[in-house]
């Protein structure tokens, strides 16, 4: 089963590696990170970076795709995605996403009409773009459509999948194994669970010292001072590993 997880510049690095750290246990299961070019692409934190290991045009007939959500400027306009994501849907067994990633799936035109979810400050986005927003669930499935809200919420969603594809007992190996196991020391983790003032207080510091439309675009520009010749011996071990 071949495992396609989109990256892109401005990504959240956790939308598409909890993910991956579940995923990764579906049985002959085959991940690739796609992108517009094989390499290194920078995170939302500018700083991190992950790579892509095949391209689109190299991942014609994925089982699963998964878009991770981010800075949703940095995808808002990209053609050349959204008609790849329209392409590989025809086939698809499933198409997800985790957190704003479902902005970018609706974009394509893929949630029309359909439940979903969303991180909760993109769930009128999600509404604009014709898909039905479900504001108080944590994953949502409609179809072979499996959506995820904010960020840990992909790897609920992961799990979920990993159980329907695998079975309850690999799904709960799974999280064993990477000791899934929240118990978080705040309980702050939804918009219902705080006040108006403090949900605002947030936006605004995410505005501070979010990414802005110019640095998306250096963000989107910015080469990687990674060597050539050592990112293309990881490239061809991976490849080894998985397959072309």
């Amino acid at each position: 089963m071949q495992i396609a997880i989109v990256l892109y510049p401005g990504m959240t690095a956790l939308d598409a590696i909890g993910p991956y750290e579940v995923l990764r246990w579906i049985p002959d299961s085959r991940i690739r990170f796609v992108g517009h070019e094989i390499g290194p692409v920078i995170v939302d934190s500018g700083v991190l970076t992950v790579g892509v290991t095949h391209t689109f045009d190299e991942t014609p007939s994925p089982d699963i795709v998964l878009v991770p959500g981010g800075m949703p400027l940095a995808v808002a306009a990209d053609a050349t995605l959204h008609a790849w994501l329209r392409k590989v849907d025809q086939t698809t067994t499933w198409t997800t996403s985790v957190c704003s990633g479902a902005t970018v799936l609706a974009a394509a035109g893929l949630l029309d009409g359909r439940s979903a979810t969303t991180h909760w400050m993109a769930q009128s986005g999600l509404a604009a773009l014709g898909a039905k927003p479900m504001r108080d669930q944590r994953v949502v499935q409609d179809g072979k459509y499996v959506t995820a809200a904010g960020v840990s919420a992909g790897i609920d969603m992961a799990l979920w999948l990993l159980g329907e594809i695998a079975g309850k007992e690999r799904a709960e190996a799974a999280q064993l194994l990477i000791e899934y196991d929240p118990q978080p020391p705040y309980d702050a983790g939804h918009p219902s669970k705080v006040s108006d003032a403090f949900r605002r207080k947030v936006m605004v510091e995410m505005a501070r010292v979010g990414v802005d439309g110019a640095d998306a675009g250096m963000l989107a520009r910015e080469t990687v001072a990674v060597p050539k010749l050592a990112w293309q011996q990881t490239i061809r071990r991976i490849r080894a590993r998985w397959g072309k």
